[in-house]
């Protein structure tokens, strides 16, 4: 088996990014972690790839001023440089231009936490409570050029609990992204996952617990 060759993007402390890194040590995991990429010099993720012997690259956005095409080029040479077949988004603050994400059809995914399609954007845990929702998770989906938008790979929900706190929702949701991320790659990486009129088929199937 040829290990699909995966970058994963971050801005921070990059948890999600552990989680795919630890579950690439298994050999018979069909990607491996080739690269993870920051836009910030500082981001808290680096050393922890580094500890874990992985290659890792900065595109500092703050060289690009307001010019999101230039860095989204920089990225580009970066991951083309390391041969990347999989870039995975973890906590990457940045949006994309559509022309970079073009280049990476059903190649790039990205993790959210919540339930899309409710709740897209920023502050989710504290939307969903405001609301009143029964029910919040995290979704892995496709990226596409509008944000929170893509075709979703995998789902899973938590109950939301009364008296809940923004940072209790948040603790249990990330349980959920640290389990249903790696599951999502493996998916691609294996090439059972197509997409079909704008929807995910895994092995030919509509995604479990997704309508129809």
């Amino acid at each position: 088996m040829q290990r699909k060759r995966v970058a994963v993007l971050i801005s921070g402390r990059g948890s999600n990014m552990a989680a795919l890194i630890e579950a690439a040590k298994d050999n018979d995991y069909p990607a491996e972690i080739a690269l993870v990429l920051s836009n910030r010099p500082n981001a808290g993720g680096l050393g922890v790839a580094r500890a874990a012997g992985i290659a890792t690259d900065v595109v500092d956005h703050a060289a690009f001023g307001k010019d999101r095409a230039a860095f989204d080029r920089a990225l580009q040479a970066v991951l083309e440089k390391y041969r990347i077949d999989i870039v995975c988004l973890a906590g990457f603050m940045r949006l994309l231009t559509p022309g970079f994400v073009a280049q990476w059809p059903e190649r790039m995914l990205n993790i959210h936490p919540a339930l899309l399609p409710a709740f897209k954007g920023l502050d989710t845990h504290k939307r969903a409570l405001a609301a009143g929702a029964k029910m919040h998770g995290a979704t892995v989906h496709f990226v596409v050029a509008e944000m929170d938008a893509g075709p979703i790979v995998a789902q899973g929900a938590v109950a939301v609990h009364t008296g809940d706190s923004e940072a209790a929702l948040a603790a249990r949701v990330l349980a959920v992204e640290h389990r249903i991320y790696p599951a999502a790659l493996k998916l691609v990486a294996e090439g059972r996952v197509q997409v079909v009129n704008g929807q995910c088929l895994i092995d030919g199937m509509p995604v479990p617990g997704l309508p129809v």
